[in-house]
C-alpha cells in the first residue's frame, strides 16, 4: 500500500511537470492554455514543497544535509520518549487498564472456560498428569519421624488397665477361651499319644514316687506298688488316664470342662485388677516402644502407597466416578453462588490491580527496549511503512491543491 501511495504521489508530480512543460509555449498565445500553465506551475511548486516536507521527516532530501531535515533521526530520543510516555500514561495508563478490567467479569468467563474444558481429553490428561507429579514430588518420608512419635505417644497414652477389661470382654464374647482350651487339648492329646511320651510320663512318675515319704503301712504299700510296676506300665496308666480326662474336657456339655472354663473366666476377671501384672505389662510396653523404630517399614509402605496411588488415578473409574464429579460439583457450586463469584471477582481484580500497580512502569521500559533495538534506518522504515500511505497522500494533495490555487491565481491575473 505504501508503494502504491508513493507511485501515485510521483505520478501526480510528473503530471504537473509534463503539463507545465507542454503548456509553456502557449502561455501568452492561448488564454485557456495559459490558465492551465499557471495551474500546472503551482501544482509543481505544491507537490515539490510537500515532497520536501514529507522527505525531511525521515531523511535528507536528495541526500543533501539541509538544516532542519531528517527530523526523525535527529530527534529520535525525544520522539521515542514522547511515544513511550504517551503509551504508558495515556493509551495504557494504570487507570485505563483498571477501568477496562472492571467491565470484564473475569470469574464468570473463567468458570465458563473451565466448565467447557472439563469435557476435553486434554484437560483430563493435564489434571491427571498434575496429580501424578504432586504424588511423585511430595516427600512423605519427612513426616515419618512425626508419624512414629505420634504412634508411640498414642500407644503410650493407652493404659493397660483400661485395655484389660476390653480384652477380657473380647475373649468372652468371641469365646477365645473355648478355642484356646480346645487347641491346648488337641496339642496335649497329640503329645500324650506318642510312645516316647508314655516313657517320659512313667519315668517322671517313678521319680515322684521315690521322693514320697510315708509312715508305717502306707510306706509299705507304696513300696509294694513300685515293685509291681515299671516306667512303661506306669506311663501307660498315666497316658490312659490323661486321654480319658482330655476326652471328657473336649465335650461341650462336660461338667469338668465347664468348671475349668469358669476357673479361666475367674482368672481373667482377676487380671483386671492385678496391679502387679498391669505394672509389668506397662513396663514391657515402654521397653518395646523405646526400641521400636519402624522407619524402614514405613518408607516401604509409603512407596508402595505412592505406586498404587499413581496406578489408581489412571483407572477410568477414578476420573468418571470420583474426580470428574468432584470438579464438576465444585464448578456448579461456585457458578450458582453469586456471593462466591463476587468474592472471587473482588479478589481477582485486587490481585490484578496490585500487579498493574507494581509492574505498570515495565510497559514503558518494554516499549523503550524494543525501540532501542532498532537502528535509525529500521525505525524510519517501520514508521514510514505504517504511516507512509497518509504522508504520500499529503504530496498528492499538495500537487492538486497547488494546481487549483494556480488556476485561481492565473484566472485573477487574466481578469485583471
Amino acid at each position: 500500500m505504501v508503494k502504491n501511495s508513493k507511485y501515485l504521489a510521483r505520478t501526480s508530480l510528473a503530471v504537473m511537470g509534463i503539463g507545465f512543460i507542454a503548456t509553456l509555449p502557449f502561455e501568452h498565445s492561448n488564454p485557456f492554455l495559459g490558465l492551465l500553465q499557471g495551474g500546472f506551475e503551482a501544482g509543481i511548486v505544491g507537490g515539490l514543497a510537500d515532497w520536501f516536507a514529507v522527505t525531511a521527516l525521515f531523511r535528507h532530501p536528495l541526500g543533501i544535509p539541509i538544516p532542519h531535515t531528517s527530523l526523525l533521526s535527529k530527534n529520535r530520543k525525544r520522539i521515542t520518549k514522547a511515544l513511550v510516555s504517551t503509551i504508558e500514561n495515556d493509551w495504557l495508563s494504570k487507570e485505563s487498564i483498571v477501568n477496562k478490567l472492571k467491565n470484564i467479569q473475569l470469574t464468570v468467563k473463567l468458570l465458563a472456560v473451565a466448565k467447557k474444558e472439563m469435557y476435553s481429553e486434554r484437560f483430563k490428561k493435564g489434571i491427571l498428569s498434575l496429580i501424578e507429579k504432586i504424588i511423585k514430588h511430595i516427600d512423605l518420608t519427612k513426616f515419618i519421624p512425626v508419624i512414629i512419635e505420634q504412634i508411640k505417644n498414642y500407644i503410650h497414652s493407652y493404659k493397660v488397665k483400661t485395655l484389660l477389661p476390653n480384652i477380657v470382654k473380647l475373649i468372652e464374647d468371641r469365646q477365645y477361651d473355648h478355642k484356646a482350651l480346645d487347641y491346648l487339648l488337641e496339642q496335649a492329646e497329640i503329645w500324650v499319644a506318642k510312645e516316647e511320651s508314655k516313657i517320659q510320663l512313667g519315668s517322671a512318675a517313678i521319680k515322684a514316687l521315690n521322693k514320697i515319704e510315708l509312715d508305717g503301712f502306707l510306706q509299705f504299700a507304696l513300696k509294694s506298688f513300685q515293685s509291681l510296676v515299671n516306667e512303661e506300665k506306669l506311663g501307660k496308666i498315666i497316658q490312659t488316664l490323661l486321654k480319658n480326662i482330655m476326652n471328657d474336657l473336649k465335650h461341650q456339655d462336660s461338667e469338668n470342662r465347664e468348671k475349668l472354663l469358669q476357673s479361666i473366666h475367674s482368672g481373667l476377671d482377676n487380671l483386671k485388677n492385678n496391679q502387679q501384672l498391669i505394672n509389668e505389662i506397662e513396663g514391657l510396653k515402654d521397653t518395646i516402644l523405646s526400641k521400636w523404630n519402624p522407619h524402614d517399614q514405613l518408607v516401604g509402605m509409603i512407596e508402595s502407597f505412592r505406586h498404587r496411588a499413581i496406578a489408581y488415578i489412571y483407572e477410568d473409574k477414578f476420573w468418571d466416578e470420583s474426580l470428574f464429579p468432584l470438579l464438576n460439583g465444585i464448578l456448579d457450586n461456585y457458578s450458582n453462588d453469586e456471593q462466591k463469584i463476587a468474592s472471587i471477582e473482588t479478589w481477582l481484580h485486587t490481585q490484578i490491580t496490585n500487579l498493574i500497580e507494581v509492574n505498570h512502569s515495565k510497559i514503558g521500559k518494554l516499549v523503550q527496549e524494543n525501540l532501542d533495538k532498532l537502528d535509525d534506518e529500521m525505525l524510519i522504515n517501520m514508521i514510514e511503512n505504517n504511516v507512509g500511505k497518509d504522508l504520500q497522500w499529503i504530496r498528492v494533495n499538495g500537487a492538486i491543491c497547488g494546481f487549483i490555487i494556480g488556476l485561481c491565481i492565473t484566472a485573477i491575473k487574466l481578469i485583471l
